[in-house]
């Protein structure tokens, strides 16, 4: 008498395909598993970038309210240094080269006086009066700044990746400040470069709700000991200027809530990443003994 299995029995068929529904289920999770871990690094090292850019930003603004401080106290003596300085080149007409003397002080104090008026411009409050403005025509008025050291130096800009139609809710004297203190630096750095090319270029990401505008050059890029550094006041790879102008490009982009990045690409990159919708921070400086505790520079 032949035994038949309980009709309740799956078959080997039944259990060929629990297996693979299990296999099948053991490998989604697998991935999805393996899309969480990488979501995880992803935010953790995008959290980490964020707070250094917060940090970097509040102790920006703590050194520029002490910078105005020391300006403020340096511009009354240099004032009337330069008063002094022209009262003896007037007196000294018969003297040449007594007056050479007095010129070349008061042509230091006008370099002084410059550099005062960096160091006030970096350390004044931002308060953005916020407009819409066409991305293609900020670019194309800060480019013509530059005109005459791009025609010098042969080089090419491309700006045919951004939307004509395109536009951004931003300060327009105070973006076209930044853009042209970065488009400057582009083509400073092309200098004797063959096939120089400056590139500009701009997309929106609706995802992030934010417009990044890309500034890259074809140079020979910055030092990677530099690119954690050129945002810091007073730093500078240059024989002139004072090493201020990337730091006001800082305090622009940190008043219309935005941000900016550099990275190296065959050449330097800046990008301008800005809130599609207008946005401002209310850039207030934080006490400064509390800043200088923790120290103002990164």
């Amino acid at each position: 008498m032949t035994t038949q299995p309980p009709s309740n029995m799956p078959t080997s068929e039944d259990l060929a395909q629990i297996i693979q529904a299990y296999n099948t289920v053991t490998e989604r999770l697998q991935k999805t598993h393996e899309q969480l871990s990488s979501e995880v690094v992803r935010l953790r090292k995008e959290l980490a970038s964020t707070n250094a850019q917060l940090q970097r930003s509040k102790r920006l603004a703590a050194l520029g309210e002490m910078a105005a401080g020391i300006a403020h106290e340096i511009r009354n003596p240099l004032a009337a240094i330069h008063l002094y300085a022209g009262m003896l080149q007037d007196d000294l007409k018969r003297m040449k080269p007594q007056q050479d003397i007095a010129t070349k002080i008061a042509s230091a104090v006008r370099g002084l006086e410059g550099i005062v008026t960096d160091v006030l411009t970096f350390s004044r409050e931002m308060q953005p009066d916020m407009r819409q403005c066409n991305v293609l025509e900020l670019v194309a008025r800060a480019v013509d700044m530059q005109k005459p050291a791009i025609l010098q130096h042969d080089i090419l800009v491309d700006d045919e990746a951004i939307d004509d139609e395109l536009c951004l809710h931003v300060d327009a004297e105070l973006m076209h400040r930044a853009l042209t203190n970065v488009i400057r630096n582009a083509v400073e750095a092309m200098a004797g470069v063959e096939d120089a090319t400056l590139t500009i270029s701009a997309r929106r990401d609706d995802d992030e709700q934010v417009i990044i505008l890309s500034i890259r050059d074809n140079g020979a890029g910055i030092d990677g000991d530099d690119i954690d550094r050129i945002f810091n006041p007073f730093f500078t790879t240059r024989n002139t200027g004072t090493g201020l102008g990337l730091a006001i490009v800082h305090r622009i982009v940190d008043a219309h809530a935005g941000s900016i990045l550099v990275h190296n690409d065959n050449g330097a990159v800046f990008d301008f990443v800005l809130p599609i919708k207008a946005q401002q921070t209310n850039d207030r400086q934080p006490d400064s003994e509390a800043a200088v505790s923790q120290g103002v520079l990164s």
